[in-house]
């Protein structure tokens, strides 16, 4: 049997308050995964009672910064800071912020580059 799965779309203004309304609604973290389109593609789901729950954030990637979650979630501060170091996207606040050194690749900001070399923002 399968479950209706909602996705929402959702502007970085408006991302921190609907975060903490969820967890005041009993769901919980299940994941934040971030993928390279034209921009970057942020989902964050959420699970309650088995029923999955994602809100899908589009951040530019010039300048690509968004706040942090790890105020309302304290474990999201794992993957804030995989995002950061994979994709080079700012995340403000971090509760624990390793400063770019929670992975160590060959490349800075791997997955920041798409298809023609050009680079994701690179600063910290």
């Amino acid at each position: 049997m399968s479950r209706e799965q909602k996705m929402i779309n959702i502007e970085k203004d408006i991302l921190v308050s609907r975060i903490a309304e969820l967890r005041d609604s009993g769901y919980r973290l299940a994941q934040i995964g971030c993928t390279t389109l034209e921009d970057f593609e942020l989902t964050y789901s959420f699970d309650r009672d088995y029923r999955f729950m994602s809100l899908k954030l589009i951040v530019p990637r010039e300048g690509a910064e968004i706040p942090t979650i790890s105020g309302i979630y304290w474990n999201a501060f794992i993957y804030e800071n995989e995002i950061h170091d994979l994709f080079g996207i700012k995340i403000k606040n971090i509760a624990v912020d390793y400063k770019g050194n929670f992975y160590h690749t060959a490349v800075k900001f791997p997955f920041g580059r798409d298809n023609t070399g050009r680079k994701g923002e690179e600063g910290q």
